[in-house]
């Protein structure tokens, strides 16, 4: 059976230390490529496969696009989304859907609660149920439909592997990664999900960073690139970690559920994460400072942004300790 990360594959990436005790460990693999794709930096192993789930979602969104979607601005963004369901991220997939003839009774993803409290709350006061529009991959779902209509393409099957849009995301992912799919799952959104490498990851997350500089990147690829940087509120939300990094650092977040997450700068280093355990507590923490040591992003934007991110670890009301990087990260870099 095919597997990720093992345990000799991993190293400490991120402890929890409370009161000078280290309560909690987080191991996994982590890998910086620089703009050629080549492996920078590596902690574990960097070919370990992975799901990468949702760190995906601007390449199916790429697909959707070049099965002739004409995403525009925010939408683009809502494509690429895990988003928290606020009315201002389904305001935006509604329009898609009607740009598309269809409506939310078309989406196939499951209905869920906005995630966003106050959308939630609004929701329960009105008496409304959950809604396939608040789950948050609901944006890229709505691409998809949008896909099949412009191609006369069945949009009860649009989650099928064998549909040809699904056919056109596998040769996305493959293109950009610059590997073969191995295996094939199906995503918590119930979307096909490829198994690629951590480092096949941070090639795609590299080539789709530097898309909007390279003239000879395909102009859709730069159209997404800018769009979630233009728009990151829509990729997650207000004032939540992909979105903050996006606004504050002009670099590319994109989370995967199961501790995975993916950042890459305009100058295409790019760093990918994998957490064993499946946790992604202090994956920005580390995404970030290893892109500071590849010189990607300087060190006062690390520390202004880590602030805003990073929280204390509590004992009452009072700070006790924090989410630090573990001894492995520390060694590489002072080495």
């Amino acid at each position: 059976m095919p597997e990720t990360l093992i345990a000799s594959e991993t190293v400490d990436l991120v402890v929890l230390e409370r009161n000078g005790f280290v309560e909690s460990r987080h191991r996994g693999s982590a890998v910086v490529v620089d703009a050629a794709g080549e492996v920078l930096t590596a902690l574990g192993n960097p070919n370990t496969l992975v799901y990468p789930r949702s760190a995906l979602k601007p390449f199916q969104a790429l697909a959707s696009m070049q099965c002739g979607v004409p995403l525009r601005g925010a939408q683009v963004a809502l494509a690429c989304a895990s988003h928290v369901g606020s009315t201002e991220h389904t305001d935006v997939v509604e329009s898609m859907l009607a740009k598309a003839g269809l409506d939310e009774s078309d989406l196939l993803c499951p209905a869920a609660w906005p995630a966003d409290p106050e959308t939630r709350a609004e929701r329960l006061r009105a008496g409304l149920q959950k809604s396939a529009l608040s789950f948050n991959c609901s944006g890229k779902h709505a691409a998809f439909l949008w896909a099949c209509t412009e191609n006369g393409w069945d949009t009860k099957t649009y989650l099928s592997a064998d549909h040809p849009l699904q056919q056109r995301v596998i040769e996305v992912i493959e293109d950009y990664a610059g590997e073969k799919i191995s295996h094939l799952g199906v995503d918590g959104c119930g979307a096909p999900v490829p198994v690629i490498s951590l480092a096949g990851l941070a090639r795609a997350a590299s080539k789709l960073a530097q898309a909007p500089g390279n003239k000879h990147a395909e102009a859709r690829a730069a159209t997404i690139a800018t769009a979630m940087l233009d728009y990151p509120w829509a990729v997650q939300g207000h004032g939540l970690p992909n979105s903050l990094v996006m606004e504050d650092l002009g670099v590319i977040a994109k989370l995967g559920a199961e501790g995975v997450l993916m950042l890459a700068a305009p100058n295409g280093t790019a760093v990918a994460v994998k957490m064993q355990d499946g946790s992604g507590r202090g994956t920005d923490l580390l995404g970030l400072t290893l892109l500071a040591n590849a010189g990607a992003i300087t060190t006062g934007q690390l520390a202004d942004t880590l602030a805003k991110l990073t929280r204390p670890v509590l004992g009452g009301d009072a700070p006790v300790g924090s989410v630090r990087l573990a001894t492995p990260v520390m060694d590489l870099l002072d080495s």
